[in-house]
């Protein structure tokens, strides 16, 4: 399966959560904003979408600074 996540071409196995993603992409899954197509999931929503063939997934973490 064909995915970009973050503007990289990607090739997942199978078909997986979008929480499964964020879990292997990221050291702290807590603070990850995550947009799919163009739409911001809730982090409670993650368990329940898969990704799908052509999917564009950003994931944003933010850090604090001065």
């Amino acid at each position: 399966m064909n995915v970009i996540i973050n503007g990289q071409a990607r090739q997942l196995a199978s078909s997986q959560s979008l929480n499964q993603i964020v879990e292997n992409f990221t050291k702290h899954p807590h603070a990850v904003i995550t947009e799919l197509n163009g739409t911001i999931i809730p982090f409670e929503g993650r368990k329940e979408i898969n990704l799908q063939e052509g999917d564009t997934l950003e994931l944003v973490t933010f850090v604090g600074g001065g």
